[in-house]
């Protein structure tokens, strides 16, 4: 019972910490993220084993990280006022031509980034080409270009 109470407990304070941490920082990770995440996963597993290394221990750890991510999924699809709070809403960062600073901010995100997903999903390098941009709840950045809008 104690794996299953420390499973839950690590899942539970990883999704805050993802969730407090902002979207953009699972959308793409730096090197630097990349290395956090690998020493955030080894002490994660340290916690949650303790000494029981055990098949056994592996499997209703398994289970209960799985159960704990199908339990928020059934929890978002059957109370769907509980979605804006466990995954948050997307952020508009560009409103009909204009920069939204504030909101930028929130999400860490600069203009280059906002050029830089244009390029990539739209084929546009300017800013004048884009009447909307959205970082959604994945992390990435959404581009509507002018006279797309319906």
């Amino acid at each position: 019972m104690e794996s299953v109470v420390r499973g839950a407990a690590i899942y539970l304070f990883l999704w805050l910490i993802f969730r407090i941490s902002g979207k953009r920082t699972l959308a793409e990770t730096s090197p630097f993220e990349l290395v956090l995440l690998l020493i955030i996963s080894e002490v994660t597993n340290q916690a949650m084993v303790d000494s029981d290394h055990s098949i056994t221990n592996a499997f209703l750890l398994i289970m209960t990280l799985t159960g704990m991510s199908v339990l928020l999924s059934f929890v978002k699809h059957y109370w769907p006022a509980a979605n804006r709070w466990l995954e948050g809403l997307p952020l508009p960062i560009m409103k009909d031509g204009k920069l939204l600073k504030e909101n930028m901010d929130k999400a860490r995100v600069d203009e280059r980034e906002i050029l830089a997903s244009a390029r990539y999903t739209q084929g546009v390098d300017s800013l004048d080409q884009i009447e909307d941009a959205t970082v959604e709840n994945d992390g990435k950045i959404s581009i509507v270009l002018r006279g797309e809008k319906s």
